[in-house]
């Protein structure tokens, strides 16, 4: 069977039937302008709205930190209206707050812009989140590794265009940048128009899943997510576990200029070789994680491959060009299988842990977790840059540490419940999600 062919065959295979195939087509289309945007933000504010550095520098910190309330925000509000409204106005707001970046060279309307994207931005993350869960019903980890493919596909795809566009390096080259980013919302918001509203929320036991069902989310859970101390513990780590993303995107890049005897243009090699594993291996590691013990099981061999890319890493600035330059290949390959793991077992808990009644607010809670990281993983990261190599080996620990904590903490809302002076596991009687075929 040709490469094409198996990826059609994927597609139609999609949990979720028509809508699900429809959230992976909105999942590449918000990746394309990610892809464009991202790579020329920096240098469309310095270029052409004619910033400078500093200004740039705190219009991105700034607007990403106002941006972090987006999550807990649009989850509330997710527990409270249909979720394809409140997706398709948030689509909207993004395409607002870009096109409006086009309209002003000034830095407060410019902040003012950027943080009304950001907003829209991290609460567009989290409701789409909860939208795909309920279409997949039982079938959501799954879903989940499919809809990572098709991501990386978009960004891949976005990138592409975007080096094209800046190697014209014109103003208008980095304008229509910005306005194909906004294209990008409008034609997810109009994807999103043709989806049909999913069941309310309900207790899902995920494919896999015979016998015991977890004991995760009792009926009596907090209504609040900020009242359950788990959760709380399980988003902070979340929050040190999502740290890969900033290593790909800042760690290894100034690593491998700055310290690494290996030649600067094997950084987007690197780059391709993390986005070839997750489409070729995301879809096959989900089945490893399809229920809640399942997906905290994988939290220890998780720690082992975050440990050996960060020695890798450590590795990387001893001897010469070609030694740099396998320890680089090896610390991208354990990063990248850190990465499909972490997004495996963070996905399923992450939904687990949460109540039926308010799975929108403690969604938005976890989504706190990478936002936090988005602000604070580059300076992370870049501080073990600056300290040296034995820095990567501390690095390594400190998550391997984390995934064993979290591990830890998570067990007794993930061990199957059994009853009371019975001799076998109780069942969960709690009907599916209903899978719309609109």
């Amino acid at each position: 069977m040709s490469l094409l062919s198996r990826g059609t065959d994927l597609i139609a295979r999609t949990p979720g039937g028509p809508d699900g195939r429809r959230v992976l087509a909105v999942s590449f289309v918000d990746k394309v302008g990610t892809g464009l945007w991202t790579t020329a933000a920096v240098l469309y504010f310095s270029t052409v709205a004619g910033l400078g550095i500093a200004q740039v520098g705190t219009l991105i910190a700034v607007s990403s930190g106002i941006g972090m309330a987006g999550a807990p925000l649009a989850g509330r509000l997710a527990d409270r209206m249909p979720l394809l409204r409140l997706l398709t106005l948030l689509q909207l707001a993004r395409t607002a707050a870009a096109l409006a970046l086009l309209t002003s060279r000034e830095f407060w309307p410019l902040l003012a812009y950027s943080a009304l994207g950001s907003l829209a931005d991290r609460g567009s993350n989290v409701t789409g989140k909860l939208y795909a869960a309920r279409i997949s019903g039982p079938d959501r980890v799954r879903f989940q590794a499919i809809n990572r493919t098709a991501m990386n596909l978009g960004y891949a795809a976005g990138g592409l265009a975007a080096a094209g566009a800046l190697a014209v390096g014109t103003l208008t080259a980095y304008r229509v940048l910005l306005i194909g980013d906004a294209l990008s919302y409008l034609g997810m918001a109009l994807i999103y128009l043709r989806c049909a509203e999913p069941a309310g929320p309900s207790r899902v036991v995920t494919a896999g899943s015979t016998g015991a069902g977890p004991a995760a989310a009792p009926a009596d859970a907090p209504r609040s997510p900020w009242r359950d101390r788990t959760y709380l513990l399980f988003a902070l780590t979340e929050a040190v576990l999502f740290l890969d993303d900033a290593i790909f995107k800042v760690g290894i890049p100034l690593w491998v200029v700055h310290t690494t005897d290996a030649p600067p243009g094997l950084v987007p090699l690197l780059m391709v070789l993390n986005n070839v594993l997750v489409v070729c291996f995301q879809v096959p590691l989900a089945r490893f994680g399809t229920t809640a013990p399942a997906a905290r099981g994988l939290l220890r061999p998780l720690a082992a491959c975050y440990a050996l890319g960060c020695l890798a890493m450590t590795a990387s600035a001893y001897g010469g060009t070609w030694t740099a330059a396998v320890f680089l290949t090896l610390a991208a390959t354990a990063l990248t299988l850190a990465e499909m793991l972490h997004a495996t077992a963070s996905w399923e808990l992450s939904l687990a842990l949460a109540p039926e009644h308010s799975q929108g607010a403690y969604l938005g809670v976890h989504g706190l977790a990478s936002s936090a990281q988005r602000s604070a993983g580059p300076l992370v990261v870049t501080v073990a840059v600056a300290a040296g190599p034995l820095a990567w080996a501390a690095v390594g620990a400190a998550l391997a540490l984390t995934s064993f904590g979290q591990h830890r903490l998570v067990g007794p809302r993930t061990t199957p419940r059994t009853a009371p002076d019975a001799p076998g596991p109780v069942t969960m009687s709690v009907p599916p999600v209903t899978v719309s075929e609109h």
